[in-house]
């Protein structure tokens, strides 16, 4: 018979993946939009480009992928589907992740960049598709994740029951984080162009971190106080009882999670300094939103809180990194962990399109 993709699939892959023991609600994602598609311009009027699926996405939990399969009618070889399936990985904003699988439902290739099998790409019957617990040992030997940091990085999303996810991009930016901060790396910079959630992004890192114990006291900090409030009723509001917004230069040690301008504990007078009430070890991360505008500059009062919490660990979000020859992001914070400009992000104007 001359089976179709989605008979294949459902007749095939889907019963050898359950027989492996991954489970079909919380680690299959079939046909999931690893793209909207590119936002494109033209004068007045923007459209989008077609969106990119892949066939199935297995994930560890949800929100840590693992590998994406691809899948071709039964009349094409085993590996029909390997470079669609590589070009996911390769791309910069999308998967990144070590491992691959094309299939035909007659059987597996299986493309590991870990090499725990000593051979890139192994053919493997249909009863041989490895389980989650076997994907998941190898990815932690190839991100060299111990045991001993092995939970940071498994622990759970943020989940309201409502359906909200985090878009592939922000994905990439929380794991890539989370795995750092797991391997003490105390300076981290975001780069996520203008209205791709930063926010949400910084949200998601400090839940996971916060839950798993790994942070316990936590300062978000801004320049704006639009950003503070919105931050705080907004993004932030699952943390309820546990976060404070600092204001009215008044200091409670008895939250978890706060929340502060930085004109709110700094100031010309020493007793303006209201942020030197906590001892230097208070918090044990710290975020800095729009950090270009503000931390970047080793002159300002404000580069100071930083250098008062200097053990803590740091993350700077910006979207346009600064770099001038008197200021630049890059020597405090280092290269950007993850990048996602306007450009990945497929907005695009017209004089562009025209070149």
């Amino acid at each position: 018979m001359d089976w179709s993709e989605t008979d294949v699939e459902t007749k095939f892959v889907l019963p050898a993946l359950k027989k492996a023991g991954w489970d079909i609600k919380s680690q299959i994602r079939q046909q999931p939009a690893l793209t909207d598609g590119r936002i494109i311009v033209r004068g007045k009027m923007t459209a989008r480009g077609p969106k990119k699926y892949a066939d199935i996405v297995l994930f560890y939990k949800p929100n840590i992928p693992l590998s994406v399969i691809e899948v071709k009618k039964k009349k094409f070889y085993v590996g029909k589907g390997m470079q669609q399936a590589l070009g996911y990985l390769e791309c910069r904003e999308l998967l990144q992740l070590p491992f691959a699988f094309s299939t035909n439902g007659k059987g597996f290739l299986f493309h590991d960049k870990t090499l725990a099998s000593g051979t890139l790409e192994t053919e493997l019957r249909m009863d041989q598709f490895p389980s989650p617990e076997k994907l998941w040992a190898n990815y932690k030997a190839y991100k060299n994740i111990t045991d001993a940091t092995s939970a940071i990085v498994a622990q759970d999303y943020f989940d309201d029951g409502n359906g909200k996810a985090p878009r592939y991009y922000q994905t990439l930016a929380i794991n890539k984080s989370v795995e750092a901060i797991a391997k003490v790396q105390n300076r981290i910079l975001l780069v996520m162009a203008t209205g791709t959630g930063k926010t949400y992004t910084a949200f998601q890192i400090i839940w996971r971190l916060w839950k798993s114990k790994t942070k316990k006291r936590i300062l978000f900090l801004a320049d704006r106080n639009i950003l503070i409030d919105q931050t705080k009723q907004q993004d932030f509001s699952p943390f309820g009882d546990k976060m404070t917004k600092i204001q009215k230069r008044m200091v409670d040690k008895s939250y978890e999670i706060y929340l502060s301008l930085y004109q709110a504990v700094t100031g010309t007078e020493e007793s303006q300094n209201i942020y030197k009430q906590f001892s230097r070890d208070f918090f044990d991360l710290i975020i800095i939103d729009e950090c270009h505008r503000s931390s970047a500059n080793e002159a300002s009062a404000w580069h100071d809180i930083l250098k008062y919490f200097t053990n803590a660990t740091h993350i700077g979000l910006t979207a346009t990194p600064k770099e001038t020859e008197d200021v630049s992001n890059l020597p405090y914070f280092g290269d950007p962990i993850y990048t996602y400009s306007l450009k990945e992000a497929g907005l695009f104007n017209a004089s562009y399109l025209k070149r």
